[in-house]
């Protein structure tokens, strides 16, 4: 099972990013999905998630910033990503079932 993560780059802070992570693995649709993350120096933290019928949960650092959604035909889960802090700064990875990982993409928030 592969997962395709892209979408990073680098945004000043209060911009936006909008990641997402592709498969095409028969099981996506029935799959929880989740957007981790790893800072610079720091343990890898759980930024959301998503059940196979929608139900959300976020940190509450990225809570009322970040959306996580996820189309299921296109078989792609989406972090949407507004109003950046610096302390976003991460690797990000995308995650199905608590099994599968993408191979992360960075984003940078800087002036």
């Amino acid at each position: 099972v592969q997962l395709q993560a892209s979408g990073g780059g680098l945004v000043q802070p209060g911009g936006s990013l909008r990641l997402s992570c592709t498969t095409h693995a028969a099981i996506f649709s029935r799959s929880g999905m989740y957007w981790y993350r790893r800072a610079p120096g720091k343990e890898r933290e759980l930024v959301a998630s998503i059940s196979s019928g929608g139900g959300t949960n976020y940190a509450d650092s990225v809570l009322g910033r970040f959306t996580i959604s996820r189309h299921n035909r296109l078989k792609t889960l989406y972090l949407q990503m507004d109003s950046l802090k610096p302390e976003d700064t991460a690797v990000y990875y995308c995650n199905m079932g608590q099994a599968y990982w993408g191979q992360g993409t960075l984003v940078t928030v800087s002036s």
